[in-house]
């Protein structure tokens, strides 16, 4: 899993509430091979007409946000159902940071377990963040994991909170297997010992 240390990218406006994870990517993409990647089934419905068209109107599909790696939302992002896939989706078309005022639980955590970061600011300060997005189309923010602070196109910081545990597997990169391997001498010397003490046990 990529760490996640400190980010400074193009934030998209999305001014959408109780976005849930069919909106982010509908219920008949899930048959599909991850390999293939999931970006393009991103918000497919809200991209894309019945004739396969871009609508010109969804923010990612405007030029100044097509490549951009942070999402600005508004309250009560993931919600509904808790396929994972929803945020490989997000993930794949290159959104490492979604920014709201709240998130769907399990979208929440499924978002942490695949190395990508969700923040939680109030929703006032997700408005006028939103604002600044559209008032300067493909300016940039800094999502700094470290400083647990997200820099505004506007220069200010805004501090948010998240579980240490998580904030250290996020810096480190860490998934819940690569969080039992750091402890793999350990894990090794204590089998050795039980089996030397237990060998009927093998």
């Amino acid at each position: 899993m990529e760490p996640f240390t400190k980010l400074t990218a193009v934030a998209a406006p999305l001014d959408l509430a109780n976005v849930d994870t069919d909106r982010i990517v509908p219920a008949r993409y899930l048959r599909k091979p991850r390999e293939g990647g999931y970006g393009q089934y991103l918000f497919h419905d809200l991209r894309f007409d019945a004739d396969g068209r871009e609508q010109p109107g969804f923010v990612l599909n405007q030029a100044p946000w097509r490549g951009a790696q942070i999402l600005v939302a508004g309250v009560n992002f993931g919600c509904g159902s808790s396929r994972e896939a929803a945020v490989y989706a997000l993930m794949d078309f290159g959104i490492r940071c979604v920014i709201a005022s709240s998130f769907g639980d399990i979208h929440y955590g499924n978002e942490l377990q695949n190395g990508m970061l969700p923040v939680t600011l109030p929703e006032a300060t997700c408005r006028a963040l939103r604002e600044q997005l559209r008032a300067c189309p493909g300016v940039q923010l800094t999502v700094d994991l470290e400083s647990q602070r997200v820099t505004g196109a506007d220069g200010m910081d805004h501090r948010f909170e998240i579980d240490a545990l998580y904030r250290e597997r996020l810096l480190k990169g860490l998934d819940d297997v690569g969080l039992i391997l750091q402890h793999l001498p350990k894990i090794e010397a204590f089998e050795q010992r039980r089996h030397g003490a237990l060998p009927w046990l093998v």
